[in-house]
């Protein structure tokens, strides 16, 4: 069986030893040596001033909303991963849909400002895939009327912009380290922000709102990492430019494999940010041709995933206007299998079971013509 992802595990005698050194600590949780540790770690590794380690990468959403003090709405895209928008209707904040760009599949700087009322308190876009978003104009649009700025850069781990990583762009930014991410911690996730006063808040928020004085002082959660979760994320660390030279290659010969093929379209990165090799989406002409390639796929036991579908401005639980293009292309797109373990000739299996449906799907089309 072949996954659309699958997890990178460490060298077990390594995590074997984190693990020992948590037994004779006696501590599991509550700000740990490791955790401490893995806090310092990537500061250093991802170029950020101020990282918080929390448990998961929803509630660093949630707990990004309670830092900034948001109210009313927040405009945000319909294509990303449900938890970007269940998170703020858990929070009692409204969604306000702004559509995306198809080629970047990130949030259409064009369309954002229309939006924007007097019950606007952020924006909220989405580093789709880890392509950095258009943020110098979307801090222009924020900066005119007033708002805050919280990247979801749950995809975006060792992504660069102009030089320096993307998480240093905007109010907040939080990231995502479940297990099907480049980075992991088994679950986890961390708050990036650029000032001191944000960092003391949001260490405050994530542990009940206990102040020094062991006393509760604002309104807090429990959403700290356990030191088991930074023993993952040591090790994973240590390995990670070998993960992500791997993800490369494979990238690389699926972008080699499928360029010719003109009925395959895949994103426009920014060509001022970097790659970190997370996902290899590619968009087909239509739904139809979506379905039977899947189809084909799993036949042979090779799983991608219709990620993300649906778009979000149709969810039950949603009141928005539907989003043309943000529905055309969650209909359109389908991540193949993508990590480094992948061998090439797996590679070519599944370019050839693609190209080969498209090709019969197409003859069957011009028949019925």
């Amino acid at each position: 069986m072949i996954p659309v992802t699958k997890t990178y595990l460490p060298n077990i005698g390594k995590y074997q030893e984190y693990v020992q050194q948590i037994f004779a600590s006696n501590q599991l949780t509550n700000n740990g040596t490791l955790v401490r540790e893995l806090e310092n770690k990537l500061k250093d590794y991802l170029g950020v001033p101020y990282l918080v380690l929390v448990s998961n990468g929803t509630l660093a959403l949630q707990l990004a909303y309670k830092l900034l003090e948001l109210k009313g709405d927040v405009i945000t895209t319909p294509f990303s991963f449900v938890a970007t928008t269940s998170s703020l209707i858990w929070g009692g904040l409204k969604p306000v849909f702004s559509d995306i760009n198809p080629e970047t599949l990130n949030i259409d700087v064009t369309k954002i400002e229309e939006k924007v009322t007097k019950d606007t308190s952020c924006i909220l876009p989405v580093h789709v895939f880890g392509n950095p978003c258009e943020v110098d104009q979307i801090q222009k649009i924020a900066d005119r009327h007033n708002l805050k700025v919280i990247y979801d850069a749950a995809h975006a781990f060792g992504t660069d912009y102009q030089g320096k990583s993307i998480l240093n762009f905007g109010d907040v930014s939080i990231v995502s380290f479940h297990a099907t991410k480049l980075f992991h911690t088994i679950e986890g996730g961390a708050i990036i922000m650029q000032n001191d006063e944000l960092y003391k808040k949001a260490k405050q928020l994530i542990n009940f709102g206990f102040g020094s004085n062991g006393i509760p002082e604002v309104l807090g959660i429990n959403a700290k990492m356990n030191e088991f979760q930074a023993a993952m994320g040591l090790c994973v660390l240590d390995d990670i430019d070998i993960i992500r030279s791997k993800r490369e290659q494979v990238h690389k010969y699926y972008q080699d494999r499928l360029a010719s093929i003109s009925d395959i379209d895949v994103v426009s990165f920014n060509q001022l940010g970097t790659k970190n090799y997370s996902y290899f989406p590619i968009i087909l002409k239509n739904e139809e041709i979506v379905l039977g390639v899947k189809e084909a796929l799993e036949e042979h036991e090779i799983f991608p995933r219709r990620y993300f579908y649906p778009s979000l401005d149709g969810l039950p639980f949603v009141d928005s206007p539907p989003m043309e293009v943000a529905g055309e292309m969650a209909n359109r797109i389908l991540c193949l299998p993508m990590y480094g373990e992948l061998s090439e000739s797996i590679i070519d299996e599944i370019c050839h079971i693609i190209i080969n449906q498209i090709t019969s799907m197409e003859k069957e089309n011009e028949c019925v013509k």
